[in-house]
């Protein structure tokens, strides 16, 4: 693995697991097509022929909106190959995001996946550029819009250029050698444009590479959307470590452990609605069966979003495997990562050690550094930080160049880091602040409960009340406001920490793509 991971480029990654293991399998799909290592590199190299021989080179914008299948890695890494700019671009974006993005990229290829998910994703694009939607300005030209679900253009690779070679990371507030641009979800601002090279993105990959100790013998999976960050970090561990892993287009539970099941996956996850979906497949699976959903499972990971305790032990006791949950974010696509190796007291409780290659810091207020145990902002600072935001304008760091990432941890004394909650999903009731983190790991333990969150309404009297959204679980009855008190006051709550209302919300809570609970459209809905 050491000598893999010192490649400075996708490509270079590509070429050294290639070399060291060509023959094993790489990719497999739901449709039973299989790429090995050395195939996967071929097509690659075949498809970046056909983008050069449109134009594309080392440097060239390019935006692709598509689901997690294999022509959608194939182009990615042809992509690499050529040293192009690549923004990918989450598939539950629609027009206003996808429009400011290719704008402020100014990208000159737009790959789209046409009519998918019953959405008419070409339709969208023409809006966008050649409708009455204007989203054009400073936009020499529109990008050339290409359906790149199935077809993509393909070529001779002996007409390649010699292969692209990134730079080492950049400092932040730079430029230098950046050869991806991820957006953030704006709500009513405008998308943060998130700048990585792949050298930041290698880095990220191989922290969590060494935190899973994954090897050649596993099989993993990708059911999550390709193009958020979590895409590359995977994608650095599958080459770090060798192994192949299965994709699937659309997550569907009952059809992901069928898959998983024919294929023997090991390692299996997403985020904490996936330990929850896996978790009660695996239930069906043992009182029809007697057996396991996926016998060969032996770890769920993922991350995301928050993981609480309860959550843990419910596949524990279920799966009879642990999951090893991680932190990170788009801007620092690994922070922290469980291991495999924990305790279960860790994995379930915190979200791992930080990992190999990024520092961690817990500050006051004013950026200084508090002891062990004592909570504060999470501030980060490693190789796998990004090199800046698209919009020079905006501005995370602190003046030792450590990123403010806005939440709120604590580093225990066994070195393990434990997110507490946002500083903006704090709530001051009368003055106090509340964490909604710690009341929605009580309410997480209700039976009738599948997800829940805390938030913080306007209150003439209070300055904030605190108000805990339900989505009820399914065949139970609706949590009522007297069970919600009476299981916090015996959880130990603080008597200011308990919701003073309670709201059933009417179906599955809102979600972005990785399932992260998206709390301002609640308080739109109950404020």
């Amino acid at each position: 693995m050491t000598q893999l991971l010192e490649a400075d480029s996708f490509w270079e990654l590509l070429e050294c697991r290639v070399e060291a293991s060509g023959d094993q399998l790489m990719l497999v799909d739901d449709t039973d097509r299989r790429l090995t290592f050395a195939e996967f590199r071929d097509e690659a190299e075949r498809v970046a022929a056909g983008l050069f021989n449109l134009g594309i080179t080392e440097g060239t914008p390019v935006s692709w909106q598509l689901p997690t299948r294999i022509e959608t890695v194939i182009l990615s890494f042809a992509l690499s190959r050529l040293g192009a700019v690549q923004n990918p671009i989450i598939h539950i974006y629609r027009h206003r995001e996808v429009g400011f993005c290719i704008n402020e990229t100014k990208a000159a290829v737009m790959f789209h996946s046409g009519v998918w998910g019953d959405f008419d994703y070409e339709q969208m694009c023409d809006d966008i550029f050649y409708g009455d939607i204007v989203f054009k300005a400073g936009m020499t030209a529109p990008p050339a819009l290409i359906n790149g679900y199935k077809n993509l253009p393909t070529g001779d690779p002996t007409t390649l250029p010699p292969s692209f070679a990134s730079s080492p990371t950049p400092p932040a507030h730079t430029s230098l050698a950046i050869r991806w641009k991820y957006y953030t979800s704006g709500t009513t601002a405008d998308p943060k444009g998130v700048c990585h090279t792949d050298a930041s993105l290698i880095a990220g990959g191989t922290g969590l590479a060494k935190a899973l100790n994954m090897t050649a013998d596993d099989v993993g999976s990708i059911a999550f959307p390709y193009a958020h960050i979590g895409g590359p970090d995977y994608m650095v561990t599958m080459l770090a470590s060798g192994f192949g892993s299965v994709l699937m287009e659309r997550f569907v539970p009952a059809e992901a452990v069928k898959l998983y099941r024919k294929h023997g996956v090991t390692m299996a996850g997403g985020s904490t609605a996936f330990y929850s979906m896996f978790c009660a497949e695996d239930k069906k699976a043992t009182e029809t069966t007697n057996n396991h959903a996926v016998p060969t499972l032996r770890v769920l990971s993922g991350g995301g979003a928050p993981k609480p305790p309860e959550v843990y032990y419910e596949v524990r006791e279920q799966m009879g495997i642990p999951v090893a949950h991680g932190y990170g974010m788009t801007e620092c696509p690994m922070i922290s990562q469980g291991s495999p190796d924990d305790t279960d007291e860790q994995l379930a409780n915190t979200d791992g050690k930080p990992v190999f290659g990024c520092e961690v810091s817990i500050t006051d207020a004013d950026g200084n550094n508090v002891d062990t145990g004592t909570e504060g902002e999470i501030r980060v600072a490693g190789s796998m930080l990004f090199a800046g935001y698209t919009n020079p304008d905006l501005d995370a760091f602190d003046d030792q160049g450590r990123f403010r990432t806005g939440d709120l941890g604590i580093i225990r004394p066994d070195g393990h880091l434990v997110l507490t909650g946002r500083l903006k999903d704090i709530i001051i009731r009368k003055g106090e602040n509340i964490s909604a983190k710690e009341i929605e790991d009580v309410l997480y333990t209700l039976p009738n409960v599948a997800a829940v969150a805390v938030i913080g309404l306007a209150d003439p009297e209070r300055g904030e009340r605190v108000c805990a959204v339900i989505e009820s679980a399914t065949d139970t009855e609706p949590l009522t406001l007297k069970a919600m008190v009476d299981a916090c006051e015996t959880a130990g709550l603080a008597r200011q920490k308990i919701p003073e209302q309670l709201e059933i919300y009417p179906g599955p809570l809102p979600r972005n793509a990785t399932l992260k609970i998206l709390k301002h459209e609640l308080r739109d809905v109950y404020g």
